[in-house]
């Protein structure tokens, strides 16, 4: 039963029911109630998350702020929620991200404001929901129901083929995670009838079954990272979705497939994990390579930035199956810095869209005479996706390096490369867009950000330089969850 405040339970229905609130309000003609009502649903969602982290204990084993009922009792399934410090960390990206969303959504977004505003704000509880679920039913449905507000913001705001890209990244990431469904009612039927991740985690399954149960789990997730060679749908996505919907696909969605790996495929099929992480980790670097070398010929800055997501969570997951505690560390302290970065890059280059109606590198040049300002903000933006030390990309990506050092030389080498690769696109890109002589007389007549986009970017570069400045209060929540997980896949590893 819930005993004391619900916060988990708040995090996720009050961004939902604000949602809810925002779509009453009907036609366009009330969209400054809906962007009013929006805004307000987003800031309290985001505030009820900040008590899971003053009142989180860092050195507490197993999940904290426990909610438990039942749901769907001839089934044993329940309503049981539960984080720890990966969790909080993702949850407070999330709803820190909702907030700037809506607000940089508010002059962009001209027709169905209030059906705009409502996809984010469903979609901010759902994935709250993911990240917060320990009944693995209760997960799948929150895992699946984050496609659909996303579906419809591709969709109906995106760009011109805008139907495409929707259907493609609907049916990709839907066709991945029904396998993980099969898998989920088999590991219900071997547990005599739960539905309970904590039960899961202590199933003395068989090599076999865990072998097919970890493919299963990496069709739905490795599609949600995405991993190569599954990616493709990420660029077309990313293209078509309007700003809003790019930062939260980057900076937070794609986060759903690595914790599904940290969540599920880790701590139940350990043996399996181990097994195959040779085969995991091969697929990472070909990311972090191949698809590094991918975004430096891209001529549209959206679709640079898409495959700097994809090189970035070769990262992620490569720092989860390397198996040790600065890898898995520097994987979540990486995911919540993407998030700050890709969402802040996405951003940026809403901000000239919105003025010129282009993505296209050649449209641009000179920028820096006529947007100091911007230019400033786009420019540390840009040094943090390079991994500049000071900058919230430093510090995952050097834990996941020195973690592959551990355990390999060839693997923190191959990895390392993305600091290269991640320089050359992304200083590349700024090059050609600021510098240089003036290009046109459209970028001559730009005018510099307003104050709510100075806003939204400047609280996205004050938590890029805190995190890179000072990632302990990052990282102290990590040390205890870490530590039991590779504690547990060690002692499977071992019977």
């Amino acid at each position: 039963m819930l005993t004391g405040l619900p916060l988990l339970t708040l995090a996720i229905w009050i961004p939902i029911v604000f949602g809810v609130l925002v779509l009453a309000t009907g036609s366009d003609r009330n969209a400054a109630a809906a962007r009013l009502i929006a805004l307000i649903g987003a800031i309290l969602g985001f505030a009820v998350t900040l008590p899971l982290y003053a009142r989180f204990d860092p050195l507490a084993s197993g999940f904290q702020f426990v909610e438990l009922a039942p749901w769907i009792e001839s089934f044993n399934v329940n309503y049981h929620l539960g984080i720890d410090g990966v969790s909080l960390l993702l949850i407070l990206l999330n709803s820190f991200i909702t907030v700037l969303v809506v607000v940089a959504g508010r002059e962009a977004i001209q027709s169905r404001v209030a059906q705009y505003l409502s996809a984010f704000l469903f979609l901010s509880g759902i994935m709250n929901g993911v990240f917060s679920a320990l009944d693995a039913l209760l997960f799948y449905v929150f895992f699946e129901a984050t496609l659909i507000p996303m579906f419809i913001i591709i969709g109906v705001w995106g760009g011109a083929n805008r139907v495409y890209a929707a259907v493609k990244f609907f049916l990709y990431t839907l066709a991945g995670s029904l396998l993980s469904l099969v898998a989920l009612i088999y590991l219900y039927t071997v547990s005599g009838g739960s539905f309970s991740l904590l039960d899961y985690y202590q199933l003395p399954l068989p090599l076999e079954p865990q072998i097919l149960i970890f493919l299963a789990f990496l069709m739905a997730f490795a599609v949600k990272v995405p991993m190569w060679p599954v990616h493709t749908w990420l660029p077309d996505a990313h293209v078509e979705a309007p700003t809003g919907g790019s930062v939260v696909l980057a900076a937070i969605m794609l986060k759903l497939g690595a914790y599904g790996f940290i969540r599920l495929s880790l701590p139940i099929v350990p043996d399996a994990s181990h097994t195959l992480a040779g085969f995991v980790i091969a697929l990472s670097l070909i990311a972090v390579v191949y698809i590094g070398l991918v975004a430096l010929v891209q001529a549209d800055m959206k679709k640079l930035i898409a495959y700097s997501s994809i090189s970035h969570m070769g990262f992620v997951t490569l720092g989860i199956f390397i198996f040790n505690s600065h890898g898995l560390e520097g994987a979540v302290i990486q995911m919540v810095s993407h998030g700050f970065v890709s969402g802040a890059l996405f951003l940026c280059v809403g901000v000239l869209y919105d003025r010129i109606h282009s993505r296209q590198i050649a449209d641009y040049g000179g920028v820096v005479n006529t947007m100091p300002v911007f230019a400033a903000l786009f420019m540390l933006f840009a040094m943090a996706n390079s991994g500049l030390p000071g900058t919230s990309g430093f510090v995952g990506e050097f834990m996941v390096i020195l973690g592959a050092m551990k355990h390999g030389f060839w693997y923190a080498a191959a990895a390392a490369t993305t600091l290269v690769f991640g320089a050359a696109y992304t200083l590349w890109m700024y090059k050609r867009v600021i510098f240089g002589a003036v290009a046109s007389p459209r970028v001559a007549a730009l005018s510099d950000i307003s104050a709510r986009e100075f806003l939204v970017l400047g609280l996205l570069a004050v938590a890029v330089l805190v995190m890179g400045v000072w990632p302990l209060p990052f990282a102290e929540v990590l040390h205890t969850p870490v530590n039991d997980l590779l504690n547990h896949v060690a002692q499977s590893k071992l019977r």
